[in-house]
């Protein structure tokens, strides 16, 4: 594994969240989260902001 690896946030339209590598191309149905780091700096920052582990669509 490649600890130099540089990741980014995504999100997708039912706020779940998902570590990408950041030079490749964000997948279809998810959005860059404003987050780029480390692994370690994007799963803290994942950590925080995702508190409710349920899809939108599952919220009352």
């Amino acid at each position: 594994m490649d600890e130099n690896a540089r990741y980014q946030v995504l999100r997708n339209d039912e706020d779940q969240y998902s570590l990408w590598l950041a030079d490749l191309a964000i997948p279809a149905g998810w959005h860059a989260a404003g987050k780029e780091g480390t692994k370690q700096e994007c799963t803290d920052y994942v950590d925080e902001v995702w508190t409710d582990m349920r899809p939108r669509s599952l919220r009352s």
